[in-house]
């Protein structure tokens, strides 16, 4: 879920891709049948080009293209989006020769249609790049108060103007005289957005200089939910109970909860059997590269704190852990040379399919911990509400695998549990959605743990 402004933002993005897409067919034709084109031509290849242009986007998405965070004119963002095109065209040329059945092959036609395409969506990326996060769109914050958060915060917004704000002043909640000036500061500096670190609740004069600003039609955001809308995560050590209970008891979620264990049953079923073809050669490359068993199975914790035992593809040395249970590190030497390449791919995740269809756990969830990091050392005493997280069912992926990649330490655990927070909250069948295909982008990428 994201402020609406940066929905806009991302509408736009969406909206000007679009407008590139047929653009490009139009100045296709054009070029290609001048000066014989006509209207009809541009509609025999609308239906095809449209099938082409859907998968041109999911390609897009799937490559980041409409992730604000990457929406900066460097290097690395025009690299992405020369490989996301290639993909592209690969895609196209693959869809009219194998599948011929729009009595159109666009040998000359797609080729100008990719060139010009090409041409079209760097400039327009490169205009949106820029315009996104010019001094004159972006939206001045007030901050009232100030904490840890609230400087991490600070910190995040200037190093992403792309999201199109900018902490134009930050004043102390205890600053009685500047409190009192609160809708005279609103008018002078142009604010358009007052973010409490504070809870106005508790203190009686924040509460009425608040309220004084109401005719200037200013955006009023708690700390909390506004570093939700901007980083994607929730921030545990400023919440209460109240948060719990004013977020995930209004709303149950049933029907999405019934229809996700439907699609999770179906799609598990489907890619466990398909994947069984690839079980042989797993197998063969696990055997070849080190002694012991194919499968590995390790107790976790699963929703309700059940204990379930996940299996996996056996990715590291046999007896990898003859000291007791160990946080896995991007690093780890205990993995093999076949697991580093399992473990890149997620190929040592597909026997999970199984715990999937058992009910187990889900496609997308929090990532089931194990009971001697949860349990043994005090996990959930000792970081706020770490048991919430067990609420629902956790997922072979989730919110904070495609966020945050590691989790060696307990600040790790705690930064991976404020996305998990944010999904808890925010889920939904757009959410899995994007998690998915995110996933796969990370998969394809090669950057996955």
């Amino acid at each position: 879920m994201n402020h609406p402004a940066i929905k806009v933002k991302k509408g736009i993005l969406l909206a000007g891709d679009i407008i590139m897409l047929y653009l490009s067919l139009a100045l296709a034709l054009y070029f290609r049948y001048w000066p014989d084109f006509t209207a009809s031509k541009f509609w025999e290849h609308f239906f095809p080009f449209t099938i082409i242009y859907i998968t041109w986007l999911l390609i897009f998405f799937i490559s980041g293209l409409y992730d604000l965070n990457s929406a900066k004119n460097t290097l690395s963002f025009y690299a992405t989006l020369t490989r996301a095109l290639i993909t592209s065209a690969l895609a196209a040329v693959a869809f009219f020769y194998l599948i011929p059945y729009f009595g159109i092959t666009p040998k000359t036609n797609l080729a100008l249609n990719i060139i010009i395409l090409a041409i079209l969506i760097y400039l327009w990326r490169q205009i949106f790049n820029k315009t996104v996060k010019s001094q004159a769109l972006l939206n001045d914050v007030l901050l009232i108060g100030s904490n840890r958060e609230s400087e991490q915060l600070t910190k995040y917004i200037k190093e992403n103007p792309q999201l199109g704000y900018h902490i134009k002043k930050t004043i102390s909640e205890n600053d009685t005289q500047l409190l009192s000036e609160l809708a005279q500061i609103v008018v002078q500096e142009k604010i358009q957005t007052i973010v409490t670190a504070s809870n106005p609740r508790a203190s009686s004069a924040l509460s009425k200089n608040l309220y004084n600003c109401l005719p200037l039609k200013v955006n009023l955001f708690d700390l909390p939910r506004f570093y939700e809308l901007t980083t994607g995560k929730i921030p545990v050590s400023v919440i209460e109970e109240t948060w719990f209970l004013e977020n995930l008891m209004n709303e149950q979620k049933n029907i999405y909860e019934i229809f996700k264990r439907i699609a999770d049953f179906l799609l598990a079923l489907i890619l466990g059997t398909i994947s069984l073809l690839l079980y042989p050669f797993i197998a063969l490359a696990i055997k070849l590269n080190s002694r012991g068993p194919i499968f590995y199975t390790q107790k976790r914790v699963g929703q309700d704190s059940q204990i379930f035992k996940i299996v996996k593809f056996r990715s590291m040395i046999n007896n990898a852990e003859t000291n007791g249970a160990q946080w896995a590190t991007k690093y780890d030497p205990r993995v093999t040379g076949a697991g580093k390449f399992l473990r890149k791919t997620r190929l040592d995740e597909i026997p999970q399919l199984w715990n999937i269809l058992k009910g187990e756990m889900s496609f997308v969830g929090p990532r089931p911990e194990r009971p001697e990091f949860v349990f043994g050392t005090n996990m959930e005493r000792e970081i706020p509400f770490y048991q919430i997280r067990h609420l629902i069912k956790p997922g072979l992926t989730g919110w904070a695998q495609i966020n945050f990649e590691y989790g060696s330490s307990y600040e790790d655990t705690i930064e991976k549990l404020q996305y998990d927070f944010f999904y808890l909250k925010n889920r939904s069948f757009i959410l899995d959605l994007s998690i998915i295909l995110k996933t796969v982008k990370i998969i394809l990428s090669r950057e996955g743990v």
